[in-house]
């Protein structure tokens, strides 16, 4: 979603330190932000508080989320239309993310975009986190997909290797990806540097023009 769908990464980098700046009294740079995705949020500012502070401070994580994200996130120009064109051809569409399941709900609503996806996968909705596959499966045994019936989209080096596990082809994304040059040197099945040739190839691909 991140990335992806999705113009977040600032609003999350400075949702991360308005915390760290309140209760550690620090900054983090957006690298050690990046290194600490995987699991959800709620993970990893219980990793950085401990059990005892983390309630608070995910308090007003989700308030700060919230409250900043129509002056620091928009989903992609061209996203909208890409999403509408693949669900008026009754394609299932998921979401499989690291992100916990109350600011990916956030992230979803405020943009709008929650009614084009059949189901949601969150950090929370898994044991293993990205790299695992985990999340992808979780998508393929509830619509009794096979690998050759799904491609994952993504724009991070753990989304390329999630479904390099799963066994199903990947179109890496890097118009926003914060690891592009790690990602352009993957083996992926497709690559795409902006919104406008991913949904000229997805047009090409289910109409044939």
């Amino acid at each position: 979603m991140d990335g992806t769908l999705t113009e977040t990464n600032e609003l999350i980098f400075a949702t991360f330190n308005y915390v760290a700046k309140k209760y550690l009294n620090k900054r983090f740079t957006p690298a050690e932000i990046t290194a600490m995705f995987g699991p959800p949020e709620e993970v990893a500012v219980e990793r950085l508080l401990g059990s005892e502070r983390s309630p608070a401070a995910m308090a007003d994580f989700f308030d700060f989320y919230r409250s900043n994200f129509r002056s620091m996130a928009k989903l992609h120009p061209g996203m909208d239309e890409i999403l509408r064109f693949l669900k008026e051809r009754e394609l299932l569409l998921a979401v499989f993310t690291g992100k916990g399941s109350h600011s990916t709900e956030i992230t979803l609503q405020e943009l709008g975009i929650r009614q084009y996806f059949d189901i949601i996968v969150t950090g929370q909705d898994v044991v293993n986190h990205k790299p695992s596959s985990e999340g992808i499966r979780k998508v393929m045994d509830r619509f009794n997909l096979s690998p050759g019936e799904v491609l994952m989209i993504g724009d991070a080096v753990a989304d390329v290797k999630a479904a390099h596990e799963a066994g199903i082809p990947v179109a890496a994304v890097v118009w926003d990806s914060y690891a592009k040059e790690k990602v352009m040197k993957m083996e992926t099945d497709y690559l795409f540097h902006d919104v406008k040739k991913l949904y000229g190839w997805l047009r090409q691909v289910l109409e044939g023009n």
